[in-house]
C-alpha cells in the first residue's frame, strides 16, 4: 500500500492542471508504489456559456502560454483548429469516469489522451464526436463507448466537486495529502511537491 496518498481535484479545460498532471506524472515515475495519486473532478465551468464564441476563446488560449513556459512544462499549442469552443467542463470529466468503469490503467491512458487533445491538438474534448475518436484512440473498444452515458458518472463529477468546495479549494489544481486534509491550491513546483512527499514518507 502507498505511504503517501495525494488527492488531486483537476479540471480538463484548466491549463495549469495539464502542468499539474505532467508533474504528478514524474513523481510518480520517482516514488513508484510510495505514492498514490488520486484524481477527483472540478468543475471550472459547471455550464455551457452561449455567449463564448470562438475568436474570444482563441485569444483567451494565448494565457496558455505562461503555463507553457514552465521550465517542466507538456507540450501546449494556442488553439489552431476551427472546433470550438469547449461546451463546459462536464462531458470530459464523465468520458474519463467513463473509461476509468474499465479499470485504472484505462483512465490512466484517457487521463493523458484528454489533456493532449486539448492543450495540443486543438480538438474540442467536449464534443461527442471527438470523444468518440479518443475512446477509440486510446483502445477502449467501440462497443464499451455507450458506458460515457451511465448517469453514475455525471452524479460522481458533482459529488467530487462538492466535496472540492466543502474542503475549499476555490481553484485548481489543489493536492490534498490524505491525513492532512488542508488542500494546497494551485500548481506548486515540482520540487515543492517533491520535498513535501519525501518528507511525508520519511516519516510514515
Amino acid at each position: 500500500m502507498a505511504t503517501v496518498h495525494l488527492v488531486v481535484w483537476s479540471d480538463y479545460l484548466c491549463p495549469w492542471c495539464h502542468l499539474g498532471a505532467a508533474r504528478m506524472a514524474i513523481l510518480e515515475r520517482e516514488f513508484g508504489s510510495d505514492l498514490r495519486v488520486e484524481w477527483r473532478a472540478f468543475l471550472l465551468r459547471p455550464a455551457p456559456d452561449p455567449g463564448r464564441t470562438l475568436d474570444r476563446f482563441r485569444s483567451y488560449t494565448q494565457s496558455w502560454l505562461r503555463p507553457a513556459a514552465e521550465p517542466d512544462a507538456p507540450e501546449f499549442r494556442t488553439w489552431a483548429s476551427d472546433e470550438g469552443p469547449p461546451s463546459h467542463s462536464m462531458p470530459a470529466h464523465v468520458l474519463a469516469k467513463a473509461a476509468a468503469t474499465l479499470g485504472p490503467e484505462a483512465f490512466a491512458a484517457m487521463h493523458a489522451r484528454i489533456f493532449r487533445a486539448y492543450f495540443v491538438e486543438s480538438r474540442d474534448v467536449t464534443d461527442r464526436d471527438v470523444q468518440r475518436a479518443l475512446w477509440r484512440e486510446t483502445g477502449l473498444g467501440d462497443a464499451a463507448f455507450a458506458r460515457i452515458d451511465a448517469p453514475e458518472h455525471a452524479e460522481a463529477v458533482m459529488a467530487e466537486h462538492r466535496d472540492a468546495l466543502e474542503h475549499g479549494v476555490t481553484g485548481v489544481p489543489a493536492v490534498m495529502m490524505v491525513g492532512n486534509d488542508v488542500p494546497t491550491l494551485g500548481a506548486m513546483t515540482l520540487d515543492t511537491y517533491r520535498r513535501w512527499i519525501t518528507r511525508a514518507r520519511d516519516r510514515a
